[in-house]
């Protein structure tokens, strides 16, 4: 049996745009100089919704992990609240990345990307922007915001109008944003509402989550034209796309589609829902095929074998 690295955990910030992100800092204990993944989410989800127990796998594999919450969300600054800017969030990224490479306890020459849902199409740009990378994960990624908006359905999609309407007349009066659920029952207006999208959020969310189920309605535009799975052809580095073969939100067969178009690409799929990724044998499973690659990317040092 291998042996595992203990690990120490730390609350750390960094400035992004015109304020900051928080984050946890996950470091394997008596390693110096280890490699690092930076660690993104899903939907409108905070950092405290499971990627803490991805980090703290990696951690023990000798990586050293960063989990942060996107600007506008949970504990991290940004106002108005519950803005979903991709823009934004793409910055974050390149925050992250930034602070993560200035840091003297980790080695800013071996550093991976890992998102999950809408942050795992996040990963595919951000790599595709970053060469430097020496490796990519894409969780259940969101690739294609059409297809997903499909998956919608219409009537919902129409449902939604009206409260984008409300909050287009927000922004321009300055006043506070219109909101618009993330996650809600089937039919009913919300950027989720596949049979497992509610309660699949809620079963991610710890006691005293930050997490709140809404978002400014203005992102729903911006979502449906968002592509990133258009840029998996121009990601350089090995990257590993784990795919749900059922998932409700982003529909399997295009995100395939895109990601046999990565050069250096490895696919692994799963006969399990898209938030069934977070908890349970799924996990176990995604969490050691993920930690295999990684391992083979970034060489991080083994653990001592105490007698």
């Amino acid at each position: 049996m291998t042996a595992a690295h203990s690990f120490t955990r730390h609350d750390i910030t960094f400035p992004s745009g015109d304020s900051s992100c928080a984050g946890w800092l996950y470091l394997p204990t008596g390693v110096t100089s280890p490699p690092v993944v930076v660690l993104g989410h899903g939907l409108g989800a905070t950092r405290e919704m499971r990627l803490d127990a991805f980090a703290e796998r990696f951690a023990q594999a000798g990586i050293a992990a960063v989990a942060f919450t996107y600007r506008h969300f949970g504990d991290s600054g940004g106002h108005p609240r519950q803005l979903l800017s991709i823009k934004r969030q793409l910055a974050d990224w390149d925050a992250a990345l930034a602070h993560v490479k200035a840091r003297p306890d980790v080695d800013p020459s071996r550093v991976a990307v890992w998102g999950s849902s809408f942050g795992g199409g996040h990963a595919i740009t951000v790599a595709s922007r970053h060469p430097e990378l020496l490796a990519a994960v894409a969780q259940c990624p969101f690739t294609d915001g059409l297809a997903s908006a499909l998956a919608l359905g219409p009537l919902a999609s129409l449902r939604i109008a009206p409260v984008l309407a409300r909050d287009l007349a927000t922004r321009v009066r300055g006043r506070a944003p219109a909101m618009v659920p993330i996650a809600s029952v089937p039919g009913s207006p919300a950027l989720m509402n596949a049979p497992d999208a509610l309660p699949g959020y809620q079963a991610l969310q710890p006691p005293g989550t930050t997490f709140r189920n809404e978002v400014a309605a203005r992102v729903i535009p911006t979502i449906a034209a968002y592509r990133p799975g258009r840029a998996a052809r121009k990601v350089t580095m090995p990257i590993l796309f784990c795919v749900s073969n059922t998932d409700s939100v982003t529909p399997p067969a295009q995100t395939l589609r895109y990601a046999s178009t990565a050069p250096r690409g490895e696919i692994k799929t799963y006969d399990a829902g898209h938030f069934d990724f977070y908890t349970g044998e799924t996990f176990e499973q995604l969490v050691r095929d993920q930690t295999e690659f990684l391992v083979r990317r970034l060489h991080p040092a083994p653990a001592v074998q105490t007698p």
